[in-house]
C-alpha cells in the first residue's frame, strides 16, 4: 500500500601462470615436542566439511598435513625470550584462537604469539623460515572462510596487540596504523577529527585493518569510497623469511615501478603478514540520511536502484537490500521488529552530504518520484534536517527502537536519540549473519554477479533445495552485485552441502560472477576458484606464492588449491 507514502508536503516535511605447488621439504621429526593436551590434539582432524571417520565430502575439507615441523621445547624457549610474556600456551587461553567466528572450522595449535612491533614480527618469521614452522597470521578472526585460523598446528601470530596509530595529516586525511588496530577504534578516532573511515562492516566491532586489508574486505560503503585497493596507499609487511617490506607510502600518486602493495591487499596473509598500514580516510558527511523502504518484488527494488543512483547521485553512500525471510530471522531469533509494514524485500539507503537542505530536498525528489512510479509500498525516513520522521498511514511521526519495538516520540528526539535510530535501521541489515547464528547450521556463501541476477540465485537455489533446507535466505550489497546467499539446517548435514556445492559455484559461473566477492577463499573455498579464475591466472598466483614464501609456511592450506595444474 502507498499510504505512508501519500502525500509529497509531507515528504518535504519529513526529510531528513604455471606451478605446482610448493611443499615444505621433508624434514625428521623433531625432539622434544611441547607437552600437549589431549583436549587439543583430538581437535586436529574436526575441521569444517570432515566427517568423524575423518573422511571429506567436499573440495572445502582440509588436505593432509604438509610435513612441517612441530613445535619444540627449544621453539618456545626462543619465543618466550623475544616476547616475554606473549607466547601464549595454556590451552584454555589459545582455545579461542584456534575456533573461527562461525565454530565451523578448528584447528589444534599449541602455541599464540602476540607480537607488539613490526622487528617482533620478523624475528618470528625469520625463525620459522629456518625451522620449518608453519604460521597462521591472525587478526580479529571474523572471516568466513576458514581463513584466520590454523587447520592443523600451525603456530598462531595474533597482531591484536599491534594496535597503535601511527600519524594522522589533518590536512591529507591520510592515517597511519598498525595492522592490530580495531576498525571501530579507528572510526571513533577520525570521528573526534571530523573524518572517517572509508570502510564500514558489521563485525567492526572486532575485526583488525590489517585483517580488512588482508581479505581486502567490502562492506557498507563500498559503494560511496570504493575498495581497499584504492583506498590504501601504502603497506607494510613482513615476508615469509622475516624481510621487512617498506611499502608503508602516503602519497597517493607514485608511478615508480610496480605497486608491489597490491599484491597483499586480498592475499589472506599467504603473500605476508601486514603490520602497518596507510589509508586515505573521507571527510565526515555533515548530512548523513538513512531510509528503510519497502519492495513487492526484486525488479521493483532494482528499478529502484536505478533511480535511486540517478537521482542522489553525489551523495548516495549505501544501498543493501534483505528479504523477507530475513526479517522473520531478525524478528524471531533477536526479537528486532519490522519498522514498516510487512514486504517482500527491503531496501536501506544511506545518503551523506555536506548540505542538509540540499540532500532533503534530493530525497524528496527521489521518493516522489519512486512513489510515482509504484516502486515502493512503504518506508521510514531519518533524516538530519528533520531528525526521524517515520511515514505511517499516510502520517508523519518521530520513532524510536526500544528493546526491539518501535515507541512513538510526541516530540522530535534529540542528536543521541537520532544517533540511536540511525543505528536501529541498519542494524536490520547489519544483524542479519548474528540471527541466522541462532537458525541451526549455517552455510554461507558471498557472491559476485550481474545485479539484475542477484536474487535469481536465491530463488533457484530454493527450488533447487526444497525441503532440505530449513532456510534460504539472501541479502546483501546491491550497489556493488555482491549477495550473501545463506542456507540453513537444524543440525550439520553432508548430504545438504552436496546439494549446494558445487551446483551453486556453477550457478555463479554459469552468469560470469565471482565466488568470491568479499570474504576471501580461505580454507572452505580454495579448491573452488577455478569457478572463478583461469587456470592460467592461478598458476601465475602459485609462481607469486612460490617466490615469496618458497617453503609454504605462512596459511598453509588456504586461498590457493591443493593441485596447481600444469599446463
Amino acid at each position: 500500500m502507498l499510504g505512508p507514502f501519500q502525500g509529497a508536503s509531507r515528504l518535504r516535511a519529513a526529510l531528513r601462470l604455471s606451478h605446482t605447488a610448493p611443499f615444505p621439504p621433508t624434514v625428521p621429526q623433531r625432539l622434544c615436542p611441547i607437552q600437549t593436551s589431549a583436549r587439543l590434539m583430538s581437535l586436529s582432524r574436526r575441521l569444517h566439511h570432515v566427517g568423524e571417520d575423518g573422511s571429506t565430502s567436499s573440495p572445502g575439507s582440509a588436505p593432509d598435513r604438509l610435513p612441517f615441523s612441530k613445535v619444540s621445547v627449544e621453539d618456545l624457549a626462543f619465543f618466550s625470550q623475544i616476547l616475554p610474556g606473549r607466547a601464549i600456551t595454556d590451552p584454555d587461553l589459545v582455545e579461542s584462537s584456534n575456533v573461527d567466528w562461525l565454530k565451523s572450522v578448528r584447528g589444534s595449535s599449541e602455541l599464540l604469539l602476540r607480537p607488539q612491533t613490526t622487528e617482533e614480527v620478523s624475528q618470528i618469521l625469520r625463525y620459522c623460515s629456518s625451522h620449518n614452522l608453519a604460521v597462521t597470521p591472525q587478526g580479529g578472526n571474523t572471516g568466513l572462510v576458514g581463513g584466520s585460523v590454523p587447520v592443523y598446528d600451525e603456530i598462531i601470530l595474533s597482531t591484536s596487540l599491534m594496535n597503535n596509530i601511527r600519524s594522522f595529516d589533518h590536512i591529507s586525511g591520510i592515517l597511519m596504523c598498525q595492522a592490530g588496530c580495531v576498525l571501530e577504534n579507528l572510526s571513533l578516532f577520525l570521528e573526534e577529527r571530523d573524518y572517517i573511515m572509508p570502510l564500514d562492516l558489521g563485525a567492526k566491532g572486532s575485526c583488525q585493518i590489517g585483517g580488512n586489508v588482508a581479505t581486502n574486505a567490502g562492506g557498507l560503503r563500498l559503494l560511496r569510497y570504493g575498495s581497499l585497493h584504492g583506498t590504501v596507499l601504502g603497506l607494510e609487511v613482513v615476508l615469509a623469511d622475516g624481510r621487512v617490506l617498506d611499502c608503508l607510502s602516503t602519497l597517493r600518486k607514485d608511478n615508480t615501478g610496480y605497486d608491489l602493495k597490491q599484491l597483499f591487499i586480498g592475499s589472506e596473509g599467504t603473500l605476508g603478514v601486514i603490520t602497518a598500514v596507510s589509508i586515505l580516510c573521507p571527510r565526515k558527511p555533515k548530512s548523513v540520511n538513512v531510509l528503510f523502504l519497502g519492495c513487492e518484488t526484486f525488479e521493483q527494488l532494482l528499478k529502484a536502484f536505478q533511480l535511486c543512483r540517478g537521482m542522489l547521485g553525489e551523495i548516495l553512500s549505501a544501498f543493501e537490500f534483505l528479504d523477507s525471510e530475513c526479517m522473520k530471522l531478525l524478528n524471531t531469533h533477536l526479537k528486532l521488529s519490522n519498522p514498516i509494514s510487512d514486504c517482500s524485500f527491503y531496501i536501506v539507503i544511506e545518503t551523506s552530504g555536506s548540505d542538509p537542505s540540499h540532500d532533503a530536498q534530493k530525497l524528496h525528489n527521489f521518493l516522489e518520484e519512486a512513489m510515482k512510479l509504484l516502486l515502493v509500498t512503504d518506508g521510514t525516513v531519518a533524516t538530519e534536517e528533520s531528525k526521524i520522521k517515520i511515514t505511517s498511514v499516510g502520517t508523519f511521526h518521530a520513532t524510536v527502537q526500544s528493546h526491539g519495538s518501535w515507541t512513538t516520540c510526541k516530540s522530535g528526539p534529540s542528536g543521541d536519540q537520532l544517533t540511536d535510530i540511525k543505528q536501529a535501521l541498519w542494524s536490520m541489515r547489519e544483524r542479519v549473519t548474528e540471527a541466522l547464528t541462532h537458525d541451526g547450521f549455517n552455510y554461507k556463501y558471498d557472491i559476485s554477479l550481474p545485479v539484475e541476477r542477484i536474487y535469481q540465485l536465491v530463488t533457484d537455489m530454493r527450488q533447487h533445495l526444497g525441503s532440505r533446507a530449513k532456510s534460504v535466505v539472501g541479502y546483501g550489497h546491491v550497489g556493488d552485485g555482491n549477495l550473501h546467499l545463506n542456507v540453513t539446517s537444524p543440525v550439520k548435514d553432508p548430504a545438504l552441502l552436496a546439494a549446494i556445492e558445487p551446483f551453486v559455484y556453477e550457478w555463479a559461473a554459469r552468469y560470469h560472477g565471482s565466488i568470491s566477492a568479499e570474504h576471501g577463499l580461505g580454507l572452505k573455498k580454495r579448491n573452488y576458484i577455478y569457478y572463478s579464475k583461469p587456470r592460467p591466472a592461478v598458476a601465475l598466483m602459485g609462481n607469486i606464492k612460490a617466490m615469496l614464501d618458497p617453503k609454504g609456511i605462512l596459511n598453509p592450506y588456504k586461498t590457493l588449491p591443493d593441485q596447481l595444474k600444469q599446463h
